[in-house]
């Protein structure tokens, strides 16, 4: 007996889901994850010299494993960023594969890109925090640091749930905020405006910093009452301050954001722990706490997880099936 696995590119994957389902999936998957229903274990790192001394190749890689209940799907995401000799040849900074199994069997279902879907799901992560927290209405100000693929598909999802009104956008290579500016003209219904300075980008309801900075540049001044920043590199882009002066802190996994990213130095010093944090996105989505009242500085933080991943995969790999799209290679026989 031939057990075959579906082959899925980055091309068929992009063919087989829009950013409206990847919102959707999102949404569904904080839902689960308030109520139970998603299983997400702390994603494990592999540093390649991200931040290691050795080995000297300037990247890492994740392993992020989740069960997904609305889908009855597993699976689990491969999933890094390389800057040194990647980003020399012109590759890029994501680099991802997902395969997907039967939870009942373990047969592996389906093995295909992830870059796609990462980029995709990080922007929809942002859109359904601020679905349930943005009280201010369908519209508003965004605020953007970084200009690159993350910056396109933070605009893209939000603009699924709300009209952008305007948009000042940061980078510290203007050329990039340009074509930014260029290529998100059908998603802004303002005016999208090249800052010239972080200052001048902060001027915002909503500021949503993704970068590679390693500077803290996102000042306290800056974050102003009723505010909500989401620092989402993979570094401190915020100073110490906007952290522990923030009305409320919600993340999408306790777990894991309290040891990387915005919170990762912090938390290593024990000055942010898991009694600083108010509450998890899929906490409000879920109905199980109420969202930061409108006047709080609110910082979230959504690190990525693996059960978006396999949430969207699911949804490519049930369509690919349906359209007779992919491969197929039967890796085992039994």
């Amino acid at each position: 007996m031939k057990i075959e696995t579906m082959l899925l590119s980055q091309k068929e994957v992009e063919s087989l889901v829009t950013m409206k389902d990847v919102v959707e999936c999102v949404d569904k998957t904080f839902q689960g994850m308030g109520e139970g229903t998603v299983v997400n274990p702390t994603k494990v790192n592999l540093d390649l010299g991200e931040t290691a001394a050795f080995p000297a190749y300037d990247g890492f890689m994740n392993a992020m494993p989740a069960y997904i209940g609305w889908s009855d799907t597993a699976g689990i995401k491969w999933a890094g960023g390389f800057l040194g000799e990647r980003k020399k040849q012109g590759f890029p900074y994501i680099t991802s594969l997902i395969m997907l199994i039967d939870p009942k069997l373990g047969h592996f279902r389906a093995v295909m890109d992830g870059a796609f879907i990462t980029n995709m799901r990080t922007g929809a992560q942002t859109a359904v925090a601020l679905k349930y927290m943005y009280k201010k209405g369908k519209s508003l100000r965004l605020g953007l640091y970084g200009a690159g693929m993350q910056g396109h598909t933070q605009t893209m999802a939000i603009s699924e749930l709300f009209d952008i009104e305007s948009v000042k956008v940061y980078d510290i290579n203007p050329a990039a905020s340009e074509k930014y500016a260029e290529d998100m003209k059908g998603y802004v219904k303002g005016k999208i405006t090249v800052a010239k300075s972080p200052e001048e980008a902060s001027d915002a309801d909503v500021c949503v910093c993704v970068t590679q900075s390693k500077d803290e540049f996102f000042r306290y001044d800056w974050f102003t009452p009723g505010k909500f920043l989401f620092p989402m590199g993979s570094y401190q882009e915020c100073t110490d301050e906007c952290i522990l002066k923030a009305d409320s802190i919600v993340v999408d996994h306790i777990g894991q954001t309290l040891h990387r990213g915005a919170l990762g130095k912090l938390g290593g010093e024990g000055r942010i722990t898991e009694q600083s944090i108010y509450a998890t996105i899929g906490d409000i989505a879920s109905g199980k706490k109420a969202a930061p009242a409108e006047n709080q500085r609110v910082l979230c933080i959504p690190i990525g997880t693996g059960a978006m991943d396999i949430g969207v995969a699911s949804v490519a790999w049930k369509r690919a099936m349906e359209k007779g799209i992919g491969g197929k290679y039967p890796f085992v026989e039994y």
